[in-house]
């Protein structure tokens, strides 16, 4: 029957693609919401380690995350150099980096920060930065590619590279009187790590020094060589990373910065505000799974609709079947059997088709959202999806497969008017 099954789809060509081809996107899109939503996580989650408080002026713990770790959205305000250096004096403080964030070069974020950075960041469950090319940054202009950075824009170590004014994608206002150089290409991390362009705190602080209110001094210019005689010392960065001696001081710490009376900051655990982000984004991700749901169950009715529309067509053909000796249930199964084959063809191209756009898509969602998809194996979970789809296709074919039972064979062998 399976044979027979085959060559009657066979025999409907243009029918059995468009099928195969509905249920087969159907699966892509659901498949590919979960993937999505399930590497996103944990991109996320793993793109900072052994952080204790995230600092930044008072604001949302999600949008204080999503800038100065993910590199999405701005800061509301800054922090003082003076604020700064007393948080990281304080006697449970271990460690801290500072960030400071405003600027761009070809679209991708330039973050200032000291050396502190390379020595301290985590990621991936403890992982720390490594250089695949030249050291981190020394001089005042010296600068330090993420490896998407690197390679999307060709960069080699030596090269020079203007920094410009803003975060956006397009600017036309840049520091092309003070180039950075490239002296360090960092190893891939799979992290917005790799979107960023590294410098000195030193070297944002340059750049602006004849800046005032976001825009150039009119008539005033320091060149390059006067910079690097004057004092660098920032005066304010967007936000520091803290790591303390004791855990269990997080929380004194936590409260301490909140209520620090010179300006008003806010401290924030990166594991409860990314707990938080995932309740916010909750409603959406089970909106998605829902509408990708329905589609497959549109992709199923198709078939369904195929199989019972071809049903009078096909009574002749199922007559000749019972006269040459095959019972009722032999027809039942041929019915059920081409409905089993049209849900596995298109859900094994709707696979296909997935890892194609996953291949394709990968680079495109590094760039843009600095989210890593990986492309690995179907999970238990997506697999039990497969399955259901698999046996929602069989139980489709249950009714043509009942219809088709019914008719006897006077009745196939009626020509109706």
């Amino acid at each position: 029957m399976l044979t027979l099954a085959v060559k009657s789809l066979k025999n409907r060509k243009f029918t059995t693609a468009l099928t195969i081809a509905a249920i087969a996107l159907s699966v892509t899109l659901l498949l590919g919401v979960e993937r999505i939503r399930k590497e996103a996580k944990a991109s996320f989650t793993k793109t900072i380690s052994g952080t204790d408080l995230i600092v930044g002026a008072r604001t949302g713990p999600v949008q204080l995350l999503l800038y100065s770790v993910f590199r999405i959205g701005n800061a509301t305000n800054n922090i003082s150099w003076e604020s700064y250096q007393e948080m990281s004096q304080n006697p449970n403080v271990k460690w801290t980096i500072p960030i400071s964030l405003g600027d761009s070069h070809r679209g991708y974020r330039v973050m200032g920060t000291n050396a502190d950075y390379f020595k301290h960041f985590l990621f991936a469950g403890g992982r720390r930065l490594e250089m695949a090319k030249g050291r981190i940054f020394d001089g005042v202009f010296d600068a330090v590619l993420g490896a998407d950075v690197a390679r999307a824009l060709g960069y080699r170590l030596e090269d020079a590279i203007i920094i410009a004014h803003g975060a956006g994608q397009v600017s036309f206002v840049k520091h092309d009187d003070k180039p950075f150089t490239v002296v360090g290409i960092l190893r891939k991390t799979g992290t917005p790590v790799d979107q960023t362009v590294h410098v000195r705190l030193e070297g944002i602080e340059a750049i602006h020094i004849d800046w005032q209110d976001g825009a150039p001094l009119p008539g005033q210019s320091i060149s390059r060589q006067q910079v690097l005689n004057m004092d660098l010392t920032p005066k304010t960065i967007t936000a520091f990373l803290v790591g303390l001696k004791s855990r269990i001081a997080v929380f004194g710490v936590q409260r301490f910065v909140n209520q620090y009376p010179q300006e008003p900051l806010l401290a924030i655990l990166p594991g409860v505000a990314l707990q938080e982000l995932w309740h916010l984004v909750g409603v959406a991700e089970k909106a998605l799974l829902a509408v990708s749901g329905f589609v497959v169950v549109v992709g199923l009715a198709g078939m369904l609709i195929a199989l019972m529309t071809s049903l009078n067509e096909r009574r002749r053909e199922m007559a000749i079947l019972r006269s040459v000796g095959a019972r009722p249930y032999h027809v039942f199964a041929l019915i059920v059997g081409e409905s089993a084959l049209l849900t596995v063809m298109g859900v094994a191209i709707g696979i296909g088709l997935l890892y194609a756009l996953l291949v394709i898509s990968q680079p495109l969602i590094l760039a843009k959202f600095g989210i890593f998809i990986e492309i690995s194996a179907i999970s238990l979970y997506e697999l039990w999806l497969i399955v259901i789809v698999c046996l929602a296709g069989i139980v489709i074919g249950l009714i043509p497969g009942y219809r088709i039972y019914r008719y006897s064979l006077a009745d196939g062998m009626t020509i109706r008017i």
